[in-house]
């Protein structure tokens, strides 16, 4: 069984006018999902994080600041890419708090594998920074949470957002019972992500230049980050889904189609199948071409109902 956790804030924290990462991207994703193909996947309104789970991935002052940011109208900047609407800081808990109720449901037996159709996105956010369009680091959380509360010992997150997840890897980067591989461009913001970022030998990245799409893409996750995978043999499987190394995608220059994150999203299962007992969660990171957005992000939850 799917299990899609979303909640109807995350279309309320609003950057402003202009700004790519939009509710009209939930908007999207979420009409996309109302086809009669998807009508089996149960839909869960997504608990808030707690302060606790929060804290396993972020300092104190990172959590208080960014809950203390309620404007009663407009926005507060916290970068120059990110802001918060006076619902901003509701939608983060939201955000954060699907994830973990995903990881529970999974671990549970509730579900097999779930999907969280939330915003703002999470893994920019570093342990005491918000950036990126991003507030808490969602993925991360959940993680973190699969530790402690639920005593795994080996967790893997694939990240094939088109930017690479820093605040990911700088949360797990001493943590060896968490496998982060990413595929991003290169060059692109954030500028980390380099193929010389090991961490304690547990950071895959494997860089793609500006114009490479399926042929690259497919060939690096077969040759090179699914045999570490599966070395791994993760008791849970997190996917940070970010859609933004389509072709379409305004903010950078891969060419990958949506048959491509199906085709990800089947070998992903697969993995799961092999080593967690079908156990996978996947979060929406980005995706700005609200066309190429919707048709990704309908491909990888077919794929996930396999």
């Amino acid at each position: 069984m799917l299990q899609l956790f979303t909640h109807s804030v995350c279309l309320q924290h609003d950057p402003g006018p202009g700004h790519a990462e939009s509710p009209a991207r939930l908007r999207a994703v979420l009409e996309a999902l109302d086809q009669d193909r998807f009508a089996t996947v149960d839909r869960i309104e997504a608990p808030r994080a707690t302060r606790e789970q929060l804290l396993r991935v972020h300092t104190p002052a990172h959590v208080d600041r960014i809950l203390a940011i309620t404007p009663e109208s407009d926005t507060v900047r916290l970068d120059e890419d990110t802001l918060m609407s006076p619902a901003s800081a509701e939608a983060g808990l939201r955000a954060a708090g699907a994830v973990v109720a995903a990881v529970d449901a999974v671990m549970t037996g509730q579900a097999l594998r779930a999907f969280c159709a939330v915003r703002p996105p999470g893994h920019h956010a570093t342990p005491n920074t918000a950036m990126g369009f991003c507030l808490f680091n969602n993925i991360a959380v959940g993680a973190a949470h699969a530790l402690a509360a639920h005593g795994l010992k080996r967790v893997a997150i694939a990240d094939f957002d088109v930017h690479h997840g820093n605040g990911t890897q700088d949360i797990f980067q001493r943590e060896s019972r968490v496998l982060f591989i990413s595929t991003h461009q290169q060059p692109l913001y954030p500028g980390t992500g380099g193929a010389d970022e090991h961490g304690v030998g547990n950071i895959i990245n494997a860089p793609l230049s500006p114009g490479e799409g399926s042929y690259e893409f497919r060939t690096l996750w077969s040759d090179v980050l699914l045999p570490r995978l599966h070395a791994f043999k993760p008791q849970l499987v997190l996917v940070s889904a970010g859609f933004d190394a389509h072709q379409r995608d305004p903010l950078a220059n891969l060419e990958l189609q949506a048959e491509d994150y199906a085709w990800i999203t089947e070998r992903l299962v697969d993995l799961a199948h092999a080593h967690a007992g079908g156990r996978l969660v996947s979060t929406l990171e980005g995706g700005y071409d609200l066309q190429a957005l919707a048709a990704s992000a309908s491909a990888h939850v077919s794929a996930l109902m396999e």
